[in-house]
Formats: C-alpha cells, sequence, structure tokens
C-alpha cells in the first residue's frame, strides 16, 4: 500500500524546506576523512559552559529519574531578580526558538499576517507558512531592517511583526531611538516579538531597555536565549518578558516539562555568572577585530557586526568558497537559503580557531 503523507499534511506544510543547521564536525570528518576540523558555523559560544553552570549540572544528575519543575521556579526567580520584572512576566522554552514557534501556534492563523524583514532569521519564514498565513517580508536597508516600511506594511490582518536585534545573519543593529518610534506606530491587536539572541555582545551603553518599555507597550515581546552568549546551545533554553495576561494565554499552548532539569539548573547558574560572560564579551570583541582587520587588508566587503558572528561578502557565488573550507577543516556558514548567495557566515571562535580561519580563506581566495 502506497501513502502520500505530503497530500495529508496541513496545506502550509507542502512547500516547506526544512531549516538547514551549521554542518556538524563529526559529519565533515566522517565525509572526507579528516581531522582537527573548527566548526565556525552556528553562533555558538567557543568557550563552552561556564564552570558554574557545569557545577550545576553535575549536582542535578542524581535527580534525573525526576521530572523537572513544570514551571521552572527557581530560573524564573533568578532572571526575575536580573530582568527587576515579576515572575508572571516570564516564560521558558526549549530555547527561544520553541518560544517563537508557540507565538505562531497560539496566536497565527491562516487569516492573519506576519511582518519581518528580508535578510533576518529564517525561523519567522518557516513558521508563517508552516501555519498557512500570509508572509509580508519587507525589503532590507543596508542588509538590516528598514523600521519604517515595516510598520508601514502593517494592516489590520497583521498578527505578528518580528524583528531581531542584533540581526541574524547580517549582525546589523537598531538603536533605542528607532525601536521607540517603531513601537510608537505599532497598533495594539499587533504583537511584536523583539528577538535579542544577541543582546549580550552589545555594549550596555547601546543595549536596548526593552525591558522597561514591557509596561508602556503590552504588545511587546522580549525573547532572549542562554544558547550564544551563555554558552549553554545544548541544553537548549531560552525566555520570553511580556505581559503576563499574555504569558498566561502561552502557557495554554506551552508543552509541559518544555525544559529539562539540566537546562532549568545550568541557566540559573550561568545567569549570575558573570566573570563567564564578561569572558566570552571579550573573547568576541577580539576575535571580531581579528577578522575586520583581515576583511580591511584584503579589501573584502563584510557586513559590520555586533552579534558573535560576520557576514563576508565576496560579491560572487559563495558556494565554491564554502565547499573549499571544508575541504580545508573549517565549517562556516552558506546563507543563500536566507537571500544572500554571495556570503558566508562566519561565528566568532577562539583565536587559533579564528587564525585557522583566516589562513584558510587566505588559500582558498588565493
Amino acid at each position: 500500500m502506497s501513502i502520500d503523507f505530503l497530500a495529508l499534511a496541513n496545506p502550509g506544510v507542502p512547500g516547506l524546506h526544512p531549516y538547514q543547521p551549521g554542518k556538524p564536525v563529526e559529519e565533515l570528518e566522517r565525509e572526507l576523512g579528516i581531522s582537527h576540523s573548527v566548526k565556525l558555523a552556528s553562533n555558538e559560544n567557543p568557550l563552552g559552559p561556564g564552570p558554574k553552570a557545569i557545577a550545576a549540572i553535575q549536582k542535578a544528575l542524581p535527580e534525573l529519574a525526576r521530572y523537572p519543575d513544570a514551571n521552572g521556579f527557581a530560573l524564573k526567580t533568578a532572571l526575575a531578580g536580573k530582568l527587576k520584572v515579576n515572575t508572571d512576566q516570564l516564560i521558558l522554552g526549549n530555547g527561544s526558538n520553541e518560544l517563537i514557534d508557540l507565538l505562531f501556534h497560539t496566536f497565527v492563523g491562516s487569516q492573519q499576517e506576519v511582518v519581518y524583514s528580508q535578510y533576518t532569521f529564517i525561523v519567522y519564514a518557516l513558521a508563517t507558512q508552516a501555519h498557512g498565513a500570509k508572509a509580508v517580508e519587507v525589503p532590507a536597508v543596508d542588509c538590516g531592517h528598514d523600521l519604517d516600511a515595516m510598520a508601514a506594511a502593517i494592516t489590520p490582518a497583521t498578527r505578528l511583526v518580528c524583528i531581531t536585534n542584533p540581526n541574524n545573519p547580517t549582525g546589523t543593529f537598531l538603536g533605542k531611538q528607532e525601536v521607540k518610534a517603531f513601537m510608537e506606530r505599532v497598533p495594539a491587536h499587533v504583537l511584536v516579538v523583539l528577538d535579542e539572541a544577541y543582546t549580550e555582545y552589545v555594549g550596555e551603553d547601546e543595549r536596548l531597555p526593552s525591558i522597561d518599555w514591557l509596561n508602556e507597550y503590552p504588545n511587546l515581546i522580549v525573547s532572549r536565549t542562554f544558547s550564544k552568549a551563555y554558552g549553554l546551545a545544548g541544553l537548549r533554553v531560552g525566555y520570553m518578558v511580556c505581559h503576563p495576561e499574555l504569558v498566561a494565554v502561552l502557557n495554554r499552548v506551552r508543552e509541559p516539562f518544555n525544559c529539562n532539569s539540566l537546562a532549568l539548573a545550568a541557566a540559573e547558574a550561568a545567569l549570575n555568572d558573570d566573570a563567564y560572560l564578561a569572558e566570552a564579551v571579550a573573547l568576541n570583541n577580539q576575535g571580531m577585530a581579528m577578522y575586520e582587520a583581515f576583511f580591511n587588508e584584503r579589501g573584502l566587503k563584510y557586513i559590520p557586526s555586533r552579534g558573535n558572528f560576520i557576514t563576508l561578502d565576496l560579491q560572487r557565488d559563495a558556494g565554491p568558497v564554502y565547499q573549499a573550507l571544508l575541504r580545508e577543516g573549517v565549517i562556516v556558514r552558506p546563507i543563500a537559503g536566507y537571500g544572500l548567495p554571495t556570503c558566508l557566515r562566519i561565528s566568532i571562535g577562539l583565536e587559533a580557531e579564528n587564525q585557522r580561519c583566516i589562513e584558510a580563506l587566505k588559500k582558498v581566495l588565493d
């Protein structure tokens, strides 16, 4: 018996293509028979998890036969203290990606529109299509968000606007006045998710006071993660901060026990490891300076970034360069799927990893 399972799927599913993550080191080495490769493709923290997070994981191990705290009380309490919000303004997720999908699942249907920028986090487009909504992709300006055009694109059918700041995959950054002015123009029926996955890499004097805006804009949702600067990508834990009534609605749909015990414990410990976070940010700044100096010396075009990655524009098809780098044991990220076929996104690694990538680029480009 033959079954066409795709025909049975929801209307938005047949046209979807699965999200393509950065190539794993193990896969590359298995395919090419090489070793000692470096992965600079997925915007991971090259330091690995911090010592406080590791200690918390080890302490939590004996209790793995028990279900985790479904409400994440300890982590929410720590976050509330750090962010100066109430715990009922917080919702935890299996990475911030799950929470973004939860927003779509709860609020977006076939009759609604979703507004997002060209050259931004591809999950917004995937989720919009999967939920049968209308995608309104606003052309980018200088590879970043055009907030005036995005505001103008809002209609009575708009349910959700997605903004990533700093933006992934281009690293562009929107300042306080730009975002504040945009929020002033957004009608109350439109939810705005401000995805700040990389906010810890932005200097404190420039970082958006987005949490402070929540009382003024009840339709604002701030999304953050422990996967980047906090070095816990493998544990998948993120959070959103928003109006308590919005959290209550999301909790009607959220899966129970969606954050595992190790993730909850490690995130709580990492949140208070200021020395580790400062080291991660300093390392990122040093690595960014290495790449910028190399690109400038070679006259290579790149997009100035405020994240933990930098996007190189080769001004020609980047595919062959990506493949050549793989043969050199260096994994970066081609972003043709984001509409940038001439670009490679390079995550900032340890100093030796950055130098390895730069030497490989010299060889490949020469």
